[in-house]
């Protein structure tokens, strides 16, 4: 085996020996590395939620074109070529008749319908653009309105920059929540590997001794740092798959109240890759600080 891959295998073995050497002092350190990461993790799927139910909300992605009444059905086919050749993404005709016909199922709209002279409805389309960034889509609503025959463009751009002001403010907001547990990360695993420093430190005075190098008495605490953190990511990733577990009934009972249907999606393996490869460096990262530290204030 190549020398290099030996001494890495060593430590390897070493570290995960002094893991298991103390099972409880390792608990509570993956706990609370657990809990650092657990919870803007949480806030980030929580968000990548809000987003996959808000872009499945009718009406916050649509723009709705109601023709003039007195609109003739060549003027309607020349707002449909007008839409097919602009290319700017899905769209539905909704005749007078058929909005005629789906109206007078419901009993008091039947009433007051039959009691007309004649269809007040116009024929309208649904339109689904393909930009749906809140300022294209209002230069597009406005573009829509100076098409000939066209009585007025419906698009609720309040609700799609409230959306989005409140999506940037909570990934924003988890962001740096993140950054905060990530330091507490840091300083959790930066205590933790001075006091194994502390224990161990007759061991590392023989081997200076002997004539070891520093990179030789380094790579057993950084590896020690590092399978915490990756541990810590994996019982994060438990913790977070319970929770939308525990938060699915519930949320999903609170759409049947809004005739709705939104299933909470669980961590992706971007997420779950994330979580742990995170956690292995944040606890690399704190070990690397400590071993520096406190190897030079060793005698």
């Amino acid at each position: 085996m190549n020398p290099w891959l030996r001494q890495h295998r060593a430590a390897f073995v070493d570290a995960w020996r002094r893991l298991l050497a103390a099972p409880f002092n390792s608990a509570l350190s993956l706990l609370a590395i657990s809990i650092a990461l657990t919870l803007p993790a949480m806030g980030f799927i929580l968000l990548d939620n809000l987003v996959g139910i808000a872009s499945r909300s009718s009406g916050t992605q649509e723009i709705s074109l109601f023709m003039e009444t007195k609109a003739s059905k060549q003027d309607v086919s020349a707002i449909e070529k007008r839409l097919k050749m602009s290319g700017i993404g899905k769209w539905q005709l909704v005749s007078k008749e058929d909005a005629y016909k789906r109206l007078s199922v419901t009993d008091s709209w039947a009433k007051m319908l039959a009691s007309l002279p004649e269809n007040p409805l116009p024929d309208a389309f649904i339109i689904e653009p393909t930009e749906q960034a809140p300022a294209a889509m209002e230069e597009l609503a406005e573009h829509l309105r100076n098409w000939p025959m066209v009585a007025q463009v419906q698009l609720d751009a309040l609700w799609i920059r409230r959306l989005n002001a409140f999506l940037s403010f909570g990934h924003l907001l988890v962001a740096l929540l993140g950054a905060v547990f990530a330091a507490g990360l840091v300083a959790v695993m930066f205590n933790t590997i001075r006091l194994q420093i502390v224990s161990h430190a007759a061991e590392i005075e023989v081997a200076r001794l002997i004539g070891a190098t520093s990179s030789y008495i380094h790579r057993p605490f950084y590896y020690y740092g590092a399978l915490q953190g990756a541990f810590g990511g994996f019982l994060a990733l438990a913790m977070v798959m319970g929770g939308i577990l525990m938060l699915s009934r519930p949320v999903a009972e609170l759409a049947s109240l809004y005739n709705g249907r939104f299933p909470l999606a669980g961590p992706t393996l971007q997420h779950a890759s994330l979580m742990v490869f995170g956690g292995a460096l944040l606890g690399w990262l704190g070990a690397r600080l400590s071993v520096s530290l406190s190897l030079r204030n060793l005698p």
